[in-house]
C-alpha cells in the first residue's frame, strides 16, 4: 500500500469512528485492530469516553490492546483522572486487559470508591490484575470498605474482586461479618461462602448468609 493509499484508508476510518450508525463504528474499530495504526491511538481512547454502544466499547478495548502498551497505557492513564465516569470506567476496563502492571499506581482509593458503580466496578477488576506480588491483603481491606454496596450486579462484582485476591481476603471479610451493617455482614458471609465453595453461586450464597445472621441474632433456627 502506498502512503498515498494508506492516508486515504486512515481518513476513511476516521469517519467512521465518527458515523451515526454503530455498525459503520464496529467496522472502523475492526479495521483499526486488524492493522494497527499508532496515529489512531488517540481518537480510539477519545472514542471510549463517548462511544455509547457496549459493543462498540468493548471493539475499542480490542483495538486498543493491539497496540504497544507503550502507546496505549500513557493515554488510558490520563483518562482515568478524567471528569467524566465513561472515560475513567472504560479506560480502567481497557487497563485490566492490557495488564501493564506500570499502572497500578494510578489505581487509587477513590477510584475504588467511585461514586459511580461502573467505575468502581471497572477500578476493582483492574486492580485484582494489576496488584503487585505481596499487595493482595493491602488490596482486600480497601476492597472490604465497599462490601454492602450498591444493588446485585455490583456487589457480585466485588465479590468476585475479592475472590481473585484468594486467602488474603479472609481475615477482611471476617472481621466485616462482626460490622454493625446488616448488609455488609450478609455480604461479607456470602462472599466467604463463594471463596470455598464457587459453585454455590451468588444467590444461594447471600440467603445462606441471611440464614446465619438470623441464627446469630436468635440463637436457635426459625
Amino acid at each position: 500500500m502506498t502512503m498515498s493509499e494508506e492516508g486515504t484508508n486512515t481518513k476513511r476510518v476516521r469517519r467512521g469512528l465518527e458515523s451515526g450508525d454503530p455498525s459503520v463504528r464496529l467496522q472502523a474499530v475492526l479495521a483499526i485492530g486488524t492493522a494497527p495504526d499508532p496515529e489512531l491511538v488517540g481518537e480510539l481512547v477519545e472514542r471510549c469516553a463517548v462511544e455509547p454502544d457496549f459493543y462498540v466499547r468493548d471493539m475499542l478495548t480490542w483495538a486498543l490492546t493491539r497496540h504497544p502498551a507503550s502507546m496505549t497505557v500513557p493515554a488510558l492513564l490520563a483518562e482515568v483522572r478524567s471528569e467524566r465516569a465513561q472515560a475513567r470506567s472504560q479506560a480502567l476496563h481497557t487497563l485490566s486487559k492490557i495488564g501493564d502492571r506500570r499502572a497500578w499506581p494510578a489505581i487509587t482509593r477513590e477510584l475504588l470508591a467511585d461514586a459511580d458503580d461502573e467505575v468502581a466496578r471497572s477500578a476493582w477488576r483492574a486492580a485484582v490484575v494489576l496488584v503487585p506480588e505481596g499487595g493482595e491483603p493491602g488490596l482486600a481491606a480497601v476492597l472490604a470498605t465497599q462490601l454492602g454496596r450498591g444493588g446485585r450486579e455490583t456487589r457480585l462484582s466485588l465479590s468476585r474482586a475479592l475472590i481473585a485476591l484468594g486467602e488474603a481476603v479472609v481475615p477482611v471479610l471476617r472481621a466485616a461479618a462482626t460490622g454493625p451493617d446488616p448488609r455488609v455482614r450478609a455480604h461479607a458471609i456470602a462472599t466467604e461462602r463463594l471463596l470455598h465453595d464457587p459453585d454455590a453461586g451468588f444467590e444461594a450464597a447471600v440467603e445462606e448468609a441471611k440464614r446465619i445472621m438470623a441464627l446469630g441474632a436468635t440463637g436457635r433456627e426459625e
